[in-house]
């Protein structure tokens, strides 16, 4: 499986692998990884267009 890089602020990142630690997760990426997969098939599981816009502007990601 390919890969990409993602940039965090390192004190981001130091909290995600405590985090991941805690957690039992083998590494920060893992968690991440975990993370975003659990986000995706909330936003996934929305019934309309307008549901998904409510979720990402309630997590932020859009205004």
């Amino acid at each position: 499986m390919a890969s990409v890089k993602v940039k965090l602020d390192k004190p981001l990142f130091d909290k995600i692998k405590k985090l991941a630690e805690m957690s039992g997760y083998s590494s920060a990426e893992e968690f991440i990884t975990h993370c975003l997969e659990k986000e995706i098939a909330k936003i996934e599981e929305a019934d309309s267009e307008e549901e998904i816009k409510k979720k990402l502007k309630g997590l932020g990601y859009i205004s």
